[in-house]
């Protein structure tokens, strides 16, 4: 059932949002309601538990209470195969969409538990498929995966070493972005990669098998002011709160240039919203900010000094994570081929400064609390 004919049945179309404290599910959160939907959130702030204090996503949990209007939350683990049938049967074939943004996110943290790290991310998803497959098969799901799948077969690519970045090689045809045909076999790709890839495939398959209207995003550093940036994740977000409060930022090898495509959360929502209005089952995309929104380390540095006002501090290690990229910008064209309206809107340097504005106040404030 379209969402035009529940409304006319009086059906209202629900939305299914998982990390929906997260930086992306929150901002599903307020687009999908604005757009109408009945938003119901799986969140039980296992961040905290990955990364302390500083990684909880309970602030934003309780912004979301308070200024969502109808927000229903449920502080499941996606791990409980129970909790998600239960949720997924209490709203039945009125759930039109499902945005699984729930992880565990990060390289370092994966190998230090490997078993929690895989059933969140790869068990995780497929208790969801599974719920979805029983209780909404008709609707739309969209999974957040990474471009850690395609492991370090990025680093190589022809790469020269520029004053503040590494670039590729003009002639090479990813120069311009990695695309969807590089191969996520034989390379290194971090115990997260992993867990991620199998979600990946599993989201592909389901649509592919099962027929079910499944969307794969491959993301590159997707960012915005609602992160709950750290040490271990939330690469910009953690970068201007350190430039902020004047403390210690490490950075892993690479002499900082390494490059990252970042995509504001506004943006990569939109991109949802596109496919949730005319799904392509099984599909799989890359997707970042491409060339329009892309720095390396040390330029994020510079850009964070001049927004904040603030003298960055930061050492730069000789060893770079295991599996890193060296640089990695997404190519764009398959997604915008098939949905030729959506173009990111929000450059670096304007989500370093929305990042800074909407939680400038509040990263003192904790400083000095």
């Amino acid at each position: 059932m379209d969402d035009k004919k529940k409304e006319r049945e009086g059906v209202l179309s629900v939305a299914i949002i998982t990390g929906s404290a997260g930086l992306i599910g929150s901002e599903a959160v307020r687009y999908f309601a604005r757009k109408g939907l009945e938003v119901v959130g799986v969140d039980n702030d296992l961040r905290r538990y990955f990364f302390g204090d500083a990684g909880s996503t309970e602030w934003n949990l309780q912004n979301l209470r308070q200024t969502v209007p109808g927000y229903h939350h449920f502080s499941e683990d996606i791990r409980s195969r129970v909790a998600m049938d239960r949720i997924f049967a209490k709203y039945g074939k009125s759930i039109s969409l499902i945005v699984h943004t729930a992880a565990q996110p990060s390289h370092d943290w994966a190998a230090k538990e490997p078993h929690t790290d895989f059933s969140v991310n790869a068990m995780g998803t497929l208790n969801l498929l599974e719920a979805c497959r029983k209780f909404a098969p008709e609707a739309v799901f969209l999974f957040t995966s990474t471009n850690k799948v395609y492991g370090d077969t990025p680093n190589l690519l022809p790469l020269r070493e520029a004053a503040t970045r590494w670039e590729v090689e003009a002639s090479h045809r990813f120069s311009r972005g990695i695309d969807e045909s590089m191969s996520i076999d034989q390379s290194t790709h971090s115990l997260f990669g992993i867990s991620k890839a199998a979600a990946d495939l599993m989201v592909q398959e389901y649509g592919r098998y099962f027929g079910m209207r499944t969307g794969c995003f491959r993301g590159g550093c997707l960012t915005g002011p609602a992160h709950s940036g750290t040490r271990l994740h939330g690469f910009l977000s953690y970068l201007v709160q350190c430039v902020l409060k004047g403390e210690n930022y490490q950075v892993y090898g690479y002499k900082g240039k390494q490059v990252r495509d970042n995509i504001h959360s506004q943006d990569l929502i939109a991109a949802f919203d596109s496919f949730f209005e005319s799904p392509r089952p099984g599909e799989v995309y890359n997707i970042g900010g491409g060339q329009f929104s892309n720095c390396s380390i040390l330029e994020a540095f510079s850009l964070a000094e001049v927004i904040t006002g603030k003298k960055a501090k930061y050492e730069i290690l000789d060893t770079p994570r295991v599996g890193d990229h060296k640089w990695y910008i997404s190519s764009l064209s398959k997604f915008q081929s098939h949905y030729p309206t959506w173009k990111p809107k929000w450059g670096i340097r304007d989500i370093l400064q929305d990042i800074y504005q909407r939680n400038a106040e509040r990263w003192v404030l904790k400083k000095t609390a």
